[in-house]
């Protein structure tokens, strides 16, 4: 999305995010272009492996919209393990039932939602946590402060170089940062992408623009979602379509809109914004107290031809770009970052061999593919909100690093690659077990003696009870809770574990 004439909002992250120019190092490991969510996201949990990173931004603050508001119980799952989830619900909340009106009146409710009811092994399932993009940026970025990490502000990159042993970066102004390996997150105009020569690859969504704009307005309740749909539109978000949604824990709302004549040029000063809602609403030009951010954007699906060249890698927006619409672009960004953090950790403490960064473009390129698909059909009302938004079902079966020995296994059996689910018994949860940067070794329903389970250094080791949800056997778990290596006994697992980076 473009963003255009943005008005900053002051949260009280921004006042700490700068980083002194002058301090900025000459050197280290990781360098991450770009602070929005998958940025921030990636330091944090190389910090925790840690793992020297620094991020550079090109703007001067934290980004100040709303924009990506929905994170997905999936992405819970993610933010549990990084320890940002309780401050996430806490400035967060649930997503209001969708109130539709015609000529100033009320219609009915929308359910945007299918039920999707939690599960002992899916303890988040049917909660889709309403967000402010903004907050959740403050909110990782005050956790990276806390794992000592910080932001370079104000650092726009203009050149990139890479050779067998790493990358300089150069800027606009400052001093170079050579770096033993990139990471681009700067959005879907990204400038690494751009140095790197990769292109993206996709279609249009919508060949008309939308706008999405966070106001201050009077006249509207904060209990539902207030959607305005024109008589004439059609499912999605097509149109001439808009919708105005309270934002939990502020006095703001997040305006959407979108407009069905392809040439139309949004108007996003407050003037242009009050005369948009005063003809597709009920509301008077003056309910509209304040505009705080706004940008407008075509909706487009894209995705970068490649996600690695040499040293550097493509994440979040620079790699694939989506509609809005489902909710998918923040949470499979965040999880770019959360699949290849351990990866990077891993290479760069000599632990295993440079070829596993080859599994982050192989893994992520097609669950990238998949919700792309995924949003466009939201967006055109084909696909509704449901279990498949939620992405609790997606996984890595068929990568490299999922290696499964058991045969004859029932079709609905859990499998190497697929994420390991939640679970407690004798007062062990596995997400517990599970969090944390360590892989977790788990035996379930007393396969293996004390004696035959390997001794893996680092790694935690957990015996559980026989659990539905797993069955029995040995399961060696990621660092990003999904199951690598799986077997009756641990018969093969050293051998999968040193190649794997966990020794």
């Amino acid at each position: 999305m473009e963003l255009n004439d943005v008005k900053e909002i002051a949260v009280d992250a921004v006042a700490q995010a700068v980083v002194d120019t002058a301090a900025v190092p000459a050197e280290t490991d990781v360098l991450i272009v770009g602070a929005g969510p998958t940025g921030l996201a990636l330091a944090l949990d190389l910090a925790r492996h840690g793992v020297r990173a620094l991020v550079v931004e090109r703007s001067a603050t934290l980004f100040p919209g709303s924009r990506g508001k929905g994170i997905q119980p999936r992405t819970q799952e993610v933010f549990d393990d990084l320890g940002v989830l309780d401050a996430l619900r806490a400035g967060g909340g649930t997503y209001p039932v969708g109130m539709i009106w015609k000529d100033g009146q009320r219609q009915g409710e929308h359910r945007m939602f299918d039920e999707v009811e939690a599960t002992e092994a899916d303890p988040y399932a049917g909660f889709a946590l309403m967000v402010p993009q903004w907050r959740t940026q403050e909110i990782l970025y005050a956790r990276l402060t806390e794992l000592g990490g910080g932001v370079a502000f104000g650092r726009e990159l203009v050149g990139l170089a890479q050779d067998a042993d790493g990358v300089t970066a150069s800027f606009a102004s400052g001093t170079p940062v050579r770096a033993r390996y990139a990471v681009a997150a700067d959005g879907g105009r990204s400038a690494v992408r751009r140095a790197l020569g990769i292109t993206m690859t996709g279609e249009t969504v919508d060949p008309a623009p939308a706008l999405v704009a966070d106001i201050r307005v009077t006249g509207l309740d904060r209990d539902n979602w207030h959607f305005f749909p024109p008589t004439d539109a059609g499912p999605g978000l097509q149109g001439g379509f808009l919708g105005i949604c309270p934002l939990p824990h502020t006095e703001d709302f997040q305006l959407a809109a979108g407009f069905a004549d392809p040439a139309a040029e949004p108007d996003l000063s407050l003037d242009g914004i009050r005369k948009l809602v005063a003809t597709r609403t009920h509301l008077s030009a003056d309910d509209v107290t304040e505009v705080r951010w706004a940008s407008e954007f075509r909706p487009r699906a894209a995705m970068a031809d490649r996600f690695r060249d040499g040293r550097v890698f493509l994440a979040g927006d620079a790699a694939h770009v989506h509609s809005p619409a489902g909710g998918q672009g923040l949470n499979t960004s965040v999880q770019d970052a959360y699949n290849l953090a351990w990866k990077l950790a891993a290479v760069l403490r000599g632990s295993a061999p440079a070829a596993l960064l080859d599994s982050y473009e192989e893994e992520r390129m097609p669950v990238a593919a998949q919700m792309l698909g995924l949003s466009t059909g939201v967006h055109r009302g084909e696909v509704r909100r449901g279990a498949a938004t939620q992405q609790l079902g997606l996984g890595y079966r068929g990568s490299a690093l999922a290696v499964e020995t058991r045969t004859d296994l029932p079709e609905e059996a859990l499998r190497a690659g697929d994420r390991a689910p939640d679970g407690t018994r004798a007062g062990t949860r596995l997400f517990d077990a599970f969090r944390g940067p360590h892989w977790t070794l788990l035996t379930v329903g007393g396969t293996d003696t004390e004696a035959e389970v390997p001794d893996l250094p680092g790694v935690r080791t957990v015996r559980f009870p026989a659990y539905e949800a797993y069955g029995t056997g040995v399961f060696l778990v990621r660092p990003d809770g999904y199951v690598g290596w799986a077997g009756e006994s641990a018969r093969g697992l050293a051998k999968y574990a040193a190649g794997a980076g966990v020794l």
